[in-house]
């Protein structure tokens, strides 16, 4: 057994493997979705960077349609899912592996384990035990702000991650 508590775990990846997973994320990602500018039909999957937004809030456009954001500078993703945005954390909630989008499928999945989990963070199956941790979000004008220092696990503070979601 691995110093984390997990049977056949690697072990929490450092900075560098963590890099290298959200490059072959990327990669995977533009590749499997056959084309240059990062879009499909049914679920987009885009790439950006928030901008800072006062002390502790990192901004980022209110997304026109369903689709899944990943701001690879601050390890965070955004989706907007049936008129909802939420903002999660990019890691996995169960040994911290950079999550993959499965465009095909309209889901997030951990390529270490494969836990999967719905566009809204709910865990589907696999290894985890808990859905995806979400940032706290509120929405300003035609931006959404994201708290990348409030960050909410399901099982710990269930209502504050309910509550983190902007509905439009």
């Amino acid at each position: 057994m691995s110093s984390t508590g997990c049977t056949g775990c690697d072990g929490d990846p450092g900075r560098r493997a963590f890099l290298r997973e959200l490059a072959a994320l990327v990669a995977g990602a533009v590749g499997s979705l056959g084309i240059g500018s990062v879009q499909a039909a049914a679920f987009p999957i885009g790439f950006a960077t928030g901008r800072p937004a006062g002390a502790d809030e990192t901004a980022y456009p209110i997304p026109a349609a369903d689709g899944a954001t990943i701001d690879q500078a601050h390890e965070a993703i955004l989706v907007r899912y049936q008129q909802a945005v939420y903002a999660f954390s990019l890691s996995c909630p169960h040994q911290k592996t950079p999550l993959r989008w499965l465009p095909d499928e309209h889901l997030f999945r951990c390529p270490k384990h494969k836990s999967r989990f719905q566009p809204d963070g709910s865990f589907i199956d696999g290894r985890a035990t808990r859905n995806m941790d979400r940032y706290a979000i509120r929405r300003e004008a035609d931006e959404v702000r994201v708290a990348l220092d409030k960050l909410y696990r399901e099982d710990e503070n269930r209502e504050a991650w309910i509550a983190a979601v902007v509905r439009l």
